[in-house]
């Protein structure tokens, strides 16, 4: 049997009782917090997990100094900035291997494997992390097969950035079936995230890229000066994790 008018009436009146009941009292918090102390504190709730930079969560002895070697060439330090050792980004590279982005955990890893093109990226089963371990022993055995016995750190930095050239360009065949320009752009493509990240992932140690660039950083507001073309952004930029000014540490 139909609802009767005057029950529909009743219905629709006793939910907007409760909307404006519940409004009310969202209200009456909100200006409670506001005419009081602040009811949260910043990072109370889900502080940031903040890289230690100090030792190797993924890479062996051997694979860091390789890896040190590398960024170190592909952004070497000048009179701009830091070189990417300093900067972390190996750091930031090994702290990644040993998380999610290393065991490919958010990509769909079932197969079927099939060459993609290429603007599909990488399309085989291996993880991030197996393409660093395989690539960097393949690297080390071509260097300690055609350059003396040395390894890839023990080499002069000419002879360092040469050899990434090749690499970069496909002219080098690496044992072991590794693809030496993929490697290469592997390494490349974390090595400028380890650089322009925020730092508590472990690079852009003292926020040096983003000094370099004016960069603000993770301020909650610049928009005063999006229109200032030109100008330098006059504040020192901000991470996730606050400044290190605010944290009683010099910038």
């Amino acid at each position: 049997m139909p609802d009767s008018p005057s029950v529909r009436i009743s219905r629709r009146t006793l939910l907007s009782s409760v909307g404006i009941a519940i409004v009310a009292t969202a209200t009456s918090a909100s200006a409670r917090s506001l005419s009081g102390a602040l009811p949260w504190q910043a990072f109370s709730a889900d502080p940031p997990d903040i890289v230690k930079s100090v030792g190797w969560t993924y890479f062996r002895p051997e694979e860091a100094r390789a890896i040190e070697a590398i960024v170190d060439r592909l952004i070497p330090a000048d009179d701009l900035s830091i070189g990417g050792k300093d900067a972390g980004c190996a750091v930031y590279i090994d702290r990644q291997l040993a998380g999610d982005f290393g065991d490919s955990a958010r990509l769909y890893m079932k197969g079927p494997f099939k060459p993609g093109t290429p603007t599909q990226g990488y399309q085989k089963d291996e993880t991030p992390a197996m393409r660093y371990r395989a690539g960097l022993a393949a690297l080390d055995a071509w260097v300690k097969q055609n350059r003396g016995g040395k390894s890839f750190a023990e080499l002069s930095p000419e002879d360092q950035d040469a050899l990434l050239k090749d690499m970069e360009a496909g002219k080098v065949e690496l044992p072991n079936g590794v693809d030496a320009k993929a490697f290469f752009t592997l390494v490349l493509g974390n090595t400028m995230e380890g650089f322009f990240a925020d730092p508590i992932y472990g690079g852009n140690r003292d926020m040096v890229s983003w000094r370099m660039l004016g960069f603000p950083g993770a301020r909650y507001d610049y928009r005063d000066h999006v229109s200032k073309h030109n100008q330098p952004y006059p504040l020192p930029p901000v991470s996730i994790a606050g400044a290190p000014e605010w944290m009683g540490k010099k910038g």
